[in-house]
């Protein structure tokens, strides 16, 4: 309830007083700034996923600047050469306004990266996406194989048939490389678990799943249960270092992160960034409140 209540008024603050919780987990406005905190954490043995913050844009114009602010961030991200590659929300290239010019736009950044054999994580947004987005994966699959990737949210209820419904591509083109998170956005009860319990059964049953039939997983969590739900299964059926890695956000349970990486798992951070923090800011609070906790831990701990 209190983390509620913080995450609700934190909308109302002064931006100057906001960006004192949010800079611990977005890593400033330019790519010089994600460089920096990049090549540091890089230093402690993690890798990155850049995020470049924006979605859901009004315009065809507002997509068409995103698209080439993205390929200055791969030119100047590659000439760092930073262990990183590049997660993208759909909607910031157009997806809602017109599904056609949105994979266009993001067809041309996969073809930047894939120059630099580097790889684009395709994020997955609210429900009224979830389509099209699986859709856009498949058509850039097809003509990338190697260098694009899919998010899917374990408290969908569709989310375990609709990695069934892409296994043809694991069987007739090239491997799969998912990343599975619990999701944050709002959805009705009749498309999304509400209990942490269901959420969470949820989310090991998909990833029992990839592991048996040999898909890569990207495990995104800072449950300590998960976690460890996961590493069992990783000892279980004896998956390679070269099959997974562990993700967490950039300042969540920073303390857990470099355990992991201690004890030998590969791991990478989701690094946020951009002009658009605060709109970022502010929904993420309210949409998951719980995050309140670590932010205000994270405050006093070191990143």
């Amino acid at each position: 309830m209190i983390n509620k209540i913080i995450a609700s008024a934190l909308p109302y603050m002064p931006e100057k007083l906001l960006w004192i919780f949010s800079k611990k987990y977005i890593a400033g406005k330019s790519i010089f700034d994600v460089i920096k905190v990049t090549k540091k954490l890089n230093d402690e043995g993690s890798l990155v996923t850049l995020d470049l913050l924006g979605e859901y844009v009004n315009t065809l114009d507002e997509a068409e600047v995103y698209k080439n602010n993205y390929a200055e961030i791969i030119k100047q991200a590659e000439i760092a050469s930073i262990k990183a590659n590049y997660s993208l929300k759909p909607t910031m290239f157009g997806l809602l306004l017109n599904p056609e010019i949105c994979y266009q736009n993001v067809r041309e950044i996969v073809k930047i990266a894939n120059s630099y054999n580097n790889f684009i994580r395709i994020d997955m947004e609210g429900s009224e996406c979830t389509h099209e987005e699986i859709i856009l994966f498949t058509k850039l699959k097809k003509e990338f194989p190697d260098n694009v990737g899919l998010v899917f949210q374990a408290y969908l209820k569709r989310t375990y048939n609709d990695i069934l419904n892409l296994m043809d591509f694991k069987n007739r083109h090239s491997d799969l490389n998912f990343r599975i998170c619990k999701g944050i956005y709002i959805e009705p009860e009749t498309i999304a678990y509400k209990k942490k319990i269901d959420i969470n059964r949820n989310f090991e049953y998909i990833l029992n799943y990839l592991f048996r039939n040999d898909i890569y997983a990207a495990i995104a969590t800072h449950d300590k249960r998960l976690i460890n739900s996961a590493i069992a299964m990783i000892e279980k059926y004896n998956v390679p270092l070269n099959r997974y890695e562990f993700q967490m956000l950039y300042g969540v349970s920073p303390e857990l992160r470099r355990m992991l990486v201690k004890n030998g798992y590969k791991m990478r951070v989701y690094v946020p960034f951009g002009d658009n923090w605060f709109n970022y800011s502010t929904r993420r609070l309210k949409e998951n409140p719980s995050i309140v906790y670590h932010i205000i831990k994270s405050l006093f701990v070191k990143n």
